[in-house]
């Protein structure tokens, strides 16, 4: 079989365009859903009256609910409620709520993780609440939480090809446009993507194991 065809210019431009979407979404949804599970995990963490079990409550159904209802309702009910995203901006919401979510708990556990009488030194040394999650808790915590983070960023980036379904030009998307037009290519090409997500994803494993080595 002559598969030179799938590997022409304009396929491969196609491809690394949708791959910069990928990546694009990915990084974006990353930044955003570390923010904010950072946030909603250490208000968890802190067992605010209230509060807290609302952030509870939204967490755990956020969690159990497939990613792609979340994607799919963010773009397509939204509208109906008066806020129309792009697709690129759909998918960032959806894939920012759902990480958001994971993460929140990865950070409350971490934060769980590290011994009572930290913060009970931390106190008796003069240092406020705030103060002592900031310069002795939260230190701690993340050095033991970057191993889960990295890992959680890998299962995002792969992720983001389930915004397919609302038809996001990502790396998914134009592999499927370029094997519905020359169906003889659909060995390479999905053996392509395959090599692309595999090296990025490869790389930031290699990074968690790493880490992981380091906070032994």
């Amino acid at each position: 079989m002559d598969f030179s065809s799938a590997f022409s210019s304009e396929n491969l431009t196609f491809l690394m365009q949708g791959f910069y979407i990928t990546l694009k979404v990915a990084l974006i949804s990353i930044i955003l859903s570390f923010i904010l599970g950072g946030a909603i995990g250490t208000l968890r963490f802190a067992k605010i009256p209230i509060l807290s079990k609302v952030l509870a409550i939204a967490v755990e159904s956020i969690r159990n609910l497939p990613l792609l209802l979340i994607i799919l309702f963010t773009y397509l009910a939204l509208p109906e409620l008066g806020i129309n995203l792009s697709k690129t901006g759909a998918a960032i919401v959806a894939l920012t709520v759902f990480e958001s979510a994971m993460l929140a708990e990865i950070v409350r556990g971490g934060l769980n993780s590290i011994e009572k009488g930290q913060m009970e030194a931390a106190r008796s040394s003069g240092l406020t609440y705030i103060q002592a999650m900031r310069f002795v808790i939260l230190p701690q915590a993340l050095r033991r939480m970057v191993p889960n983070l990295v890992s959680q960023f890998i299962s995002l980036l792969k992720d983001t090809s389930l915004a397919v379904v609302i038809a996001l030009p990502e790396l998914l998307h134009n592999a499927r446009i370029i094997q519905a037009h020359n169906p003889q290519d659909t060995i390479p090409i999905f053996i392509t993507i395959a090599i692309m997500y595999f090296v990025v994803n490869y790389g930031l494993s290699l990074l968690a194991k790493r880490l992981e080595l380091k906070t032994v």
